[in-house]
């Protein structure tokens, strides 16, 4: 493996056919599925190879059939530190469970005023569903944006059993 190369593989799932990337080292960069609000497409000098992605798709299929609350996978997004931070903080929010923006920006140490970076964090989260930015909704219960669409975001929700509706 190159050690700047991106590996990438296609997955069918309940969500549409997923888009997965990894780095040389087999690290997860980004999951994206179609139509999704900055995500990713397939790059020239990319390597189409499903061999680094045996765990994650064993996982996500397990994770569709309700049989797998958490993933245990190596994830290696690129994004700012703050970016990553959020990121970080969403790997705790409970499967079944939701958050709100405070509440993630408070779990990161960062201040009220900050709510609104950390909205524009969690909406560009390049590995959806691995990273549960589903998990986070508006302070008044609101099913706020999600980057691959609002039906994803309640099917996802409803498959965990935290639909708040």
């Amino acid at each position: 493996m190159s050690l700047d190369q991106t590996y990438c593989t296609t997955l069918h799932s309940p969500l549409g056919e997923l888009l997965l990337t990894a780095d040389s080292t087999g690290a997860l960069t980004s999951l994206s599925v179609p139509g999704q609000k900055g995500g990713r497409t397939v790059e020239a000098g990319w390597v189409t190879d499903p061999g680094p992605f045996g765990a994650v798709r064993e996982q996500l299929d397990a994770y569709f059939a309700g049989e797998l609350k958490e993933f245990q996978l190596e994830l290696r997004p690129h994004g700012t530190e703050f970016r990553r931070r959020v990121w970080d903080a969403l790997d705790d929010v409970p499967y079944g469970a939701t958050t709100t923006y405070g509440a993630v920006a408070a779990a990161i140490g960062a201040s009220r005023a900050a709510v609104r970076a950390v909205g524009g964090a969690v909406g560009a989260n390049p590995l959806l569903v691995l990273r549960p930015c589903h998990r986070v909704i508006g302070a008044d219960g609101s099913l706020t944006g999600y980057a691959g669409g609002l039906e994803r975001k309640v099917q996802l929700l409803t498959l965990e059993g935290g639909h708040p509706r």
